[in-house]
């Protein structure tokens, strides 16, 4: 007898989300919730006017099933202004509910039953399950953490972890960058070697760039695709729901060569079909914006960044900064004896009124033991409420 009769033995070990535990815990003990990667501001109201005048009109109805061409047009618009790429609007763009329809559509359309995936680990986790239901193979390739409190500091690889990843039945490499959870940047050394990889053993590339503007500190996202070689291999995903803070609206969208881009429509047609029809031309005003919103929304989280990791390093939890995204990385080992991160945070809302997710869930079973130690808090959140949360993780400390 499987863990759950009736589930497909594909799925089994996926259950009830480690964020969907997190966050009922929050409601249940009324604490700060830090676990969550949402923001709790509203988006910019050039954005989000436009969802409201669409609201009422013909746009409440099913949309065409790429998206808009409105919004196909804006997305176009958008990589070419910021990234230099030049994709087809009516062949290269594809719109979807948000960028985990992209990514599940992406797996379902291109992996075949036994066909490897190649990660980077820790790894999102709707990822591994995108693969199971494609009935593909997660090959992990672990990030390792740098010493927490230590400044500059960035997670790495070992190129040798890479190459062996990649064998016989190795169709695809999956690429997060900017990296949640971890908020790595990948280099452009490292991406010249996932390069390399790629084309030599001829895989296919997906990035995931929903962070794609929230890089702090003067780190530069490198898109994949910009590489030599690379941009007819690689479908790009990306997402309004982080840009604008309007998560909950779930518009993303994939671009790449038009016979990838055309297999993963295949696929997108019978998962959702359509989506978010009054909110698709307000992305797309979204994405025409000056780069002043774009520089300023990274600089705005930067700033939230710094106050929870000071908070945190001040509360006696050792932090991990990151380079990019939501998410700050706690070694809990130093008030966690036994170092285990799921029950440090199971307690946390008793302790301190503050919930986080345990970073462990992110790593497969053979590289659980590299983040059973880690917790992940989130800082895209109000001034006033991260100040809150620092005052009571300062008085757990205490």
């Amino acid at each position: 007898m499987t863990g759950q009769p009736y589930l497909a033995e594909r799925l089994q070990g996926f259950g009830t989300t480690v964020f969907a535990e997190m966050s009922a815990l929050a409601v249940a003990t009324g604490s700060i919730n830090l676990g969550q990667g949402f923001p709790d501001t509203p988006g910019p109201p050039e954005v989000l006017d436009v969802a409201r005048a669409a609201i009422g009109t013909m746009a409440d109805q099913y949309p065409p099933g790429p998206g808009t061409p409105e919004l196909r047009a804006a997305v176009a618009a958008h990589v070419e202004r910021f990234r230099g790429l030049t994709y087809d609007p009516d062949t290269e763009v594809l719109v979807t509910a948000g960028a985990t329809e992209a990514l599940s559509a992406a797996m379902l359309a291109l992996v075949e039953p036994g066909d490897e995936v190649v990660v980077f680990e820790p790894v999102y986790d709707s990822y591994a399950a995108a693969v199971a239901m494609a009935g593909g193979v997660l090959r992990p390739v672990p990030l390792t953490p740098p010493p927490a409190d230590t400044e500059d500091a960035v997670w790495t690889f070992d190129p040798a972890d890479l190459r062996a990843a990649v064998g016989r039945r190795a169709k695809l490499l999956l690429l997060n960058t900017p990296h949640n959870p971890t908020g790595k940047v990948f280099g452009r050394a490292e991406l010249d070697l996932v390069a390399e990889v790629v084309l030599g053993a001829g895989l296919l590339l997906v990035a995931d760039e929903v962070y794609e503007h929230l890089v702090f500190d003067g780190a530069r996202h490198v898109s994949p695709a910009t590489l030599p070689g690379l941009r007819d291999r690689t479908l790009v995903v990306g997402s309004g729901g982080k840009t604008f803070s309007t998560t909950g609206w779930k518009v993303g969208w994939t671009c790449g060569p038009a016979p990838l881009v055309a297999a993963v429509r295949t696929a997108k047609q019978f998962l959702t079909y359509v989506n978010a029809g009054p909110f698709q031309p307000a992305v797309a005003a979204g994405l025409a914006l000056p780069d002043a919103y774009f520089t300023g929304i990274a600089r705005d989280l930067q700033r939230r960044r710094d106050v929870l990791v000071a908070g945190l390093r001040a509360a006696g939890l050792p932090t991990i900064s990151p380079e990019a995204t939501y998410f700050a990385t706690v070694d809990v080992r130093g008030v966690q004896p036994d170092g285990d991160g799921l029950a440090f945070c199971r307690a946390l809302p008793e302790r301190a009124g503050v919930v986080a997710v345990p970073a462990g869930v992110f790593w497969t079973a053979g590289h659980a033991h590299l983040g059973r130690h880690l917790v992940r808090f989130a800082f895209c959140k109000r001034d006033e409420v991260l100040d809150e949360a620092v005052g009571r993780l300062s008085r757990m400390s205490a």
